[in-house]
């Protein structure tokens, strides 16, 4: 009953405001996280830390309250996304270079959008069939709260997106062949299993990548197609689109994941607080017969797809 009442005579009231307004919370947010509730700062700081071990201790508290003010700003413009009006949306979230999508379709090629938690990705998930001419699809996994995870995929479906359900993506994708998709993938959660993981250098640290995009677009033969969200002022974004393959199966292993994983690195590195910092994203330990453990997956990617 306490969640569906914050939902009702709070959340959603409140997204119906101007968002110029909404920010005016964001602010107050900031200052209470930079001064009273430093929000995950011991994990957000050591993220920092090692992801960026040749800059000092001040340009890292630097970073990090830079961050919280975006992240303040994230959660303002995530709530706006529950009511945004579709002609809100496209003034605020634009592509540089639809084109590219455009020529895939032409070529009736399916596609996998990829790239990680930065900046607003929220508003790309509720615009991103307005923005493509493929139906757009989002995979993810269920929210801990069966409400929270009704309301909110609801409401992110509300201009054509689909959102499925990470262990039935193949059934979901394989229906009505005759229809392009778009899928939108975000690839740098935290990999639940260390020996299934591709392990690369990323931010100065070996790190634990989700193999799924490169899995799938083998799998179901998609182009794959990375982008990257840069902000041009509060409340405003702009994606800009760069192929990384039209035919996935004519590379070797780890090409793909080592192309829209870099191109990630890179755009942090330009503006690192822009990237969601406070989750624990270096908790798998780096298994010890590492270098074995690559060549098993090569051979079993060989295997099932060469």
């Amino acid at each position: 009953m306490g969640v569906k009442i914050v939902y009702y005579i709070f959340v959603i009231p409140l997204s119906y405001l101007p968002l110029r307004v909404i920010y005016l919370f964001s602010d107050f947010f900031f200052l209470l996280l930079i001064t009273i509730i430093p929000y995950r700062k011991k994990v957000i700081l050591g993220n920092i830390a090692r992801s960026f071990p040749n800059k000092s201790r001040k340009e890292h508290l630097r970073i990090k309250r830079k961050f919280y003010r975006h992240f303040t700003d994230l959660l303002a413009e995530g709530i706006k996304n529950l009511t945004i009006s579709e002609a809100a949306i496209r003034r605020r979230f634009k592509v540089k270079n639809p084109g590219l999508m455009q020529d895939l379709y032409d070529s009736k090629k399916n596609v996998l959008l990829v790239s990680g938690h930065f900046n607003n990705w929220e508003w790309l998930i509720v615009s991103q069939n307005l923005l493509f001419p493929h139906q757009a699809y989002g995979i993810g996994m269920p929210l801990s709260s069966q409400f929270w995870h009704e309301k909110i995929n609801r409401r992110r479906q509300r201009f054509g997106m689909r959102v499925i359900h990470a262990k039935n993506y193949r059934e979901e994708l394989t229906k009505n062949p005759e229809e392009l998709k778009a899928v939108l993938v975000l690839s740098d959660q935290s990999p639940g299993n260390s020996m299934k993981s591709y392990w690369m250098d990323f931010l100065n640290q070996k790190t634990a990548v989700l193999f799924g995009t490169e899995m799938m677009a083998n799998e179901l033969d998609y182009s794959v197609v990375n982008f990257t969200t840069r902000k041009l002022k509060r409340g405003h974004y702009e994606m800009e689109l760069e192929l990384i393959t039209r035919e996935p199966r004519t590379l070797n292993w780890g090409e793909i994941t080592e192309a829209h994983t870099l191109k990630l690195q890179n755009a942090i590195i330009q503006h690192p607080e822009q990237w969601l910092w406070s989750h624990k994203r270096w908790k798998r330990e780096i298994p010890e017969n590492l270098e074995q453990l690559k060549l098993e997956q090569h051979d079993k990617f060989q295997k099932r797809f060469r």
